[in-house]
C-alpha cells in the first residue's frame, strides 16, 4: 500500500463522475438534457419577451419574475451544458479553475433563486395587505434595490465558499460523484481537516436560508390572515389566486433542495445523490416558466399576443 501522504496531493483537474457509466445510456442522456436545456432556455425567454412586449405587465412582480428568469437561466446553464459537452466528447475532465467557477456560479444563481422568491413574497404581502399604498411601497426605485440586494447577497455566498476551498491545499481523490462541482463532494475529498469548513459553509448556508425562508413566512402569514379576513368565499379565492404562482415555485424550489438534502443524509450512494440532485438543479428551472404561464392568464395572453406578432 502506498504511504498517506503519496495520496495527498495538489490537483489541477476533477473528474465528474455523473450519472451513470453504462455507455448505452449516455446517447439517452444526452438526448434527455438537451431537450431539458433548450425547453428551459426556450421557456423562460419567451416568458421574459412576453412580459417585455405587454406594458400592462411592467410591474414589479412581473419585473422580479424577468429577473428570476434570468436567474433560472443562468443556474442551469452552469451544469448542464458542460454534462452534455462531456457526454458527447466522452470526456469527463473539469479544470481546477473551471471547477470553482462551475461552483462559484452555481451558488451565485441558486441564491439569487431564494433571494429572489423572498423579494416577490414581500411584493405579494404589500399588494394583498396594503393595495392602497401598493405603487408608492413598491416603487421602481425599491424593485431595482431589492434585485441588487438579491445580488450582492448572492455574491458573497459564493465567494464565501470559494473562500473555503482555496483553502484546502490537498485532496486524497479527484472523482468528484455528481455531474457538477459540488462543494460539498470537495470538502469530502480534502485531506485535511475540514471540521472548521463546515461549520462556516453550513453557518453561511443556514443564514442566508433562514433569512429567505423567514421572508417568505413572515409574507404568507400575514397574507393568509388578511385573506381570512375578506367576507367572501369569491374574494378569498380572487385574493389568493394572485400569489398561487409563487407559492407553488417557492414549494417547487425549497420543497426539491429540502429533499435532496435528506436524501443525501439518510442514502450513502452517491450516484442516487447525483440522481436526486437532478430535480433542483435542472427540473426546478424548467418549470417555473411554465407554473407561473399556465397558472397566470395575463402571461398566456401575453404569450399569446407575442406569438402572434412574430407569426
Amino acid at each position: 500500500l502506498a504511504p498517506s501522504f503519496l495520496l495527498s496531493r495538489v490537483v489541477s483537474e476533477f473528474f465528474l463522475l455523473g450519472l451513470s457509466d453504462d455507455p448505452d445510456l449516455q446517447p439517452f442522456l444526452f438526448v434527455l438534457f438537451l431537450s431539458m436545456y433548450l425547453v428551459t432556455i426556450l421557456g423562460n425567454l419567451l416568458l421574459m419577451l412576453a412580459v417585455a412586449s405587454d406594458s400592462h405587465l411592467h410591474t414589479p412582480m412581473y419585473f422580479f419574475l424577468c429577473n428570476l428568469s434570468l436567474a433560472d437561466m443562468g443556474f442551469i446553464s452552469t451544469t448542464v451544458p458542460k454534462m452534455i459537452m462531456n457526454i458527447q466528447t466522452h470526456s469527463r475532465v473539469l479544470s481546477y479553475v473551471g471547477c470553482l467557477t462551475q461552483m462559484s456560479n452555481f451558488i451565485l444563481f441558486g441564491c439569487m433563486d431564494g433571494t429572489l422568491l423572498t423579494a416577490m413574497a414581500h411584493d405579494r404581502f404589500v399588494a394583498i395587505c396594503h393595495p392602497l399604498r401598493y405603487p408608492v411601497i413598491m416603487n421602481p426605485h425599491l424593485c431595482c434595490f431589492l434585485v441588487l440586494v438579491s445580488f450582492f447577497i448572492s455574491l458573497l455566498d459564493s465567494q464565501v465558499h470559494n473562500w473555503i476551498v482555496l483553502r484546502l491545499t490537498c485532496f486524497k481523490d479527484v472523482e468528484i460523484s455528481n455531474f457538477f462541482c459540488d462543494p460539498s463532494q470537495l470538502l469530502k475529498l480534502a485531506c485535511s481537516d475540514t471540521f472548521t469548513s463546515n461549520i462556516v459553509m453550513y453557518f453561511f448556508g443556514a443564514f442566508f436560508g433562514g433569512i429567505q425562508v423567514s421572508g417568505i413566512l413572515f409574507s404568507y402569514t400575514q397574507i393568509l390572515s388578511s385573506i381570512l379576513r375578506v367576507p367572501s368565499s369569491g374574494g378569498r379565492y380572487k385574493a389568493f389566486s394572485t400569489c398561487g404562482s409563487h407559492l407553488a415555485v417557492v414549494c417547487l424550489f425549497y420543497g426539491t433542495g429540502i429533499g435532496v438534502y435528506l436524501s443525501s443524509a439518510i442514502s450513502h450512494s452517491p450516484r442516487k445523490d447525483a440522481v436526486a440532485s437532478v430535480l433542483y438543479t435542472v427540473v426546478t428551472p424548467m418549470l417555473n416558466p411554465f407554473i407561473y404561464s399556465l397558472r397566470n392568464r395575463d402571461i398566456k395572453r401575453a404569450m399569446k399576443r407575442f406569438l402572434s406578432k412574430i407569426i
